[in-house]
């Protein structure tokens, strides 16, 4: 018996007739954002109701509530792929996070607790280790974590949900740039915020984060130009390299 070109996906222990789709979505939202079904690739819709035991039904449900979200592409007819990256979607949300955790890092400055300094701190610890040991995976959800500190200490759940709406297309092109030398960028600039933080320099903090959140963007923008083909707007880019273009600063 051929091994499922699916083995990434596990099925429900328990699955019930309620969550079956809500499991299916997930698992498929998640292999898409790690990159384990790639930009571009035909999604097999039969090998994965065999690989999770679960009728077509959930399955369909599945990929057109991830076709909303932007990461599936269903052509009648002709099956469903994983969506390509688009860079223009790209540049929008980038600048959306770049305003909102700019801003975001300013009103905690100053105001923040002693827990959020050590929170921010054990977060950088991890964030070390797994660069350590170049675990990109690891450091990639650590980064996360770190941003989401921030937020959280906040309070302020409807930006926070902005930012979670703009999530699973950032993460998916963050990690096509993952990269020894980028986790041991992102760490120094994730640092650099910690400090402004720490010293209660609302400026300094703000101006690390959006420092942070351009260099990210630049080396994105590079890699498309680069690697054009992985972008639903790659011949957009390669006629125009000023597509991709971004308010630094």
């Amino acid at each position: 018996m051929e091994a499922s070109p699916y083995q990434f996906l596990a099925a429900p222990a328990t699955p019930t007739r309620g969550n079956v789709t809500v499991f299916v979505t997930d698992a498929l939202r998640q292999a898409i954002v790690t990159l384990q079904l790639r930009p571009g690739e035909i999604i097999d819709k039969s090998a994965i109701c065999e690989r999770l035991g679960v009728s077509r039904f959930p399955v369909s449900e599945a990929l057109a509530r991830l076709q909303a979200e932007g990461l599936v592409d269903i052509l009648p007819q002709r099956g469903s792929t994983v969506s390509l990256v688009r860079i223009a979607d790209v540049l929008e949300y980038m600048l959306i996070r770049k305003a909102l955790e700019a801003e975001a890092v300013r009103v905690v400055t100053g105001t923040h607790s002693d827990e959020l300094i050590e929170t921010l701190q054990r977060s950088m610890s991890y964030q070390r280790a797994a660069v350590e040991i170049d675990d990109q995976f690891g450091f990639h959800e650590r980064d996360i974590e770190f941003h989401d500190i921030v937020f959280g200490d906040m309070r302020f759940t409807k930006v926070k949900a902005v930012i979670e709406h703009t999530r699973a297309n950032l993460d998916r092109a963050r990690r096509l740039i993952l990269t020894p030398r980028r986790l041991s960028v992102s760490l120094n600039e994730h640092q650099r915020v910690l400090e402004g933080i720490v010293a209660g320099d609302a400026a300094r903090a703000a101006a690390a984060m959006r420092a942070h959140i351009d260099s990210v963007m630049a080396e994105l923008i590079a890699f498309a130009i680069e690697h054009s083909d992985q972008f639903a707007d790659g011949d957009l880019l390669r006629a125009d390299p000023d597509y991709a273009a971004f308010p630094f600063g």
